[in-house]
């Protein structure tokens, strides 16, 4: 595995993860849907880790780093902000160690998330709305209890955790004889995007990023040249309002990552139904964000076998039932 205190992940780094991970997360199938493929006018091939062990692939990361801090035999526990999936997974890996976690959430955090963080044996703290409030808390924290950090974005550990479900991805479309032309990962602070960047290192392969339109840090930052701090704003995929991309997300995928799409909430909902409806596949709207994302690199017409990481599932039902019903009737009116 990575030194998690020392410099940036790379692609060998990745490949040992992935061989380390092999028997401890779930080997979670690549979805094919002709629909799916008929709407977007491409091959998509989609990485269903919304069934992942805690619904989400931040578990491959979280997993990666709490083990290496259990190993070291001197950590009296783990604490984490998160706006959830990074948080239930850093909380589960805990309670399967043996370690105490403390997970510090929004306030507005959803009730369905929390209680599961809690059902882990995990401490939870409800903080502002900002990441910049829950790094503050979280530093307080860490310096009164002693606990190791294991950073949502920027930790090796979770990178390279996180991008062996795009290497699978990859690997599994070169099983079955095709080379894909682009992967496609939602990026809320990087690290998953960094992930597919190691991950298609050597490969003639572009790997695109997906932001919700008005949280497009990334995008804004690649133009720069630097991380820009960008004033969230209000989407359907909470999991993706990070204000800036982490540091070691950043200096992986600038002039690695190919481009970053931007996609609003309308694209969002209509992506999520679309895979339930023609896949059962259940999205949070963070992973439909991406989905959302490789129908508009289809529509383009540069790329034709595209993989898309859908990165999670953990929605609210009444979050659900609502897109559902809204999708319905405009389906309906279209109709009529």
């Amino acid at each position: 595995m990575v030194n998690a205190t020392s410099q940036l992940p790379q692609q060998t780094d990745l490949e040992a993860a992935a061989a380390w991970l092999a028997d401890r997360v779930v080997a979670t199938p690549v979805v094919r849907s002709p629909a799916l493929d008929r709407i977007a006018g491409a091959t998509l091939w989609l990485k269903a880790e919304n069934l992942q062990t805690t619904g989400s692939y931040k578990y491959r990361g979280a997993t990666l780093a709490v083990d290496r801090l259990a190993r070291a035999g001197d950590c009296p526990g783990v604490i984490a902000q998160s706006t959830g999936n990074h948080g239930l997974a850093v909380a589960t890996a805990a309670q399967a160690y043996g370690l105490a976690a403390t997970v510090v959430l929004p306030i507005d955090a959803p009730l369905t998330k929390v209680r599961r963080i809690e059902a882990t044996g995990a401490q939870v703290m409800r903080v502002g709305t900002t990441v910049e409030e829950r790094l503050a808390v979280v530093e307080r924290l860490r310096a009164e209890s002693g606990y190791r950090l294991v950073d949502a974005y920027d930790h090796p550990d979770v990178i390279a955790g996180q991008g062996t479900a795009a290497l699978e991805l990859i690997e599994a479309a070169q099983r079955q004889g095709v080379a894909l032309d682009a992967v496609v990962v939602p990026v809320g602070g990087g690290g998953g995007v960094a992930g597919a960047c190691l991950a298609a290192a050597g490969r003639d392969l572009a790997v695109y990023g997906v932001e919700p339109v008005g949280c497009d840090s990334l995008r804004r930052s690649l133009k720069e040249g630097r991380r820009v701090t960008v004033p969230p704003a209000q989407t359907l995929a909470d999991g993706l309002r990070p204000s800036c991309v982490g540091e070691l997300p950043f200096r992986i995928a600038y002039g690695t990552v190919a481009g970053v799409v931007r996609v609003d909430d309308r694209a969002i909902a209509r992506a999520l139904c679309l895979a339930l409806f023609h896949t059962a596949l259940l999205l949070e709207p963070a992973a439909a964000a991406g989905l959302a994302g490789a129908f508009r690199l289809a529509a383009a017409g540069a790329f034709h076998q595209i993989g898309v990481v859908l990165t999670g599932g953990n929605i609210e039902p009444a979050g659900l039932a609502r897109l559902l019903t809204e999708h319905v009737a405009a389906e309906r009116r279209i109709v009529l």
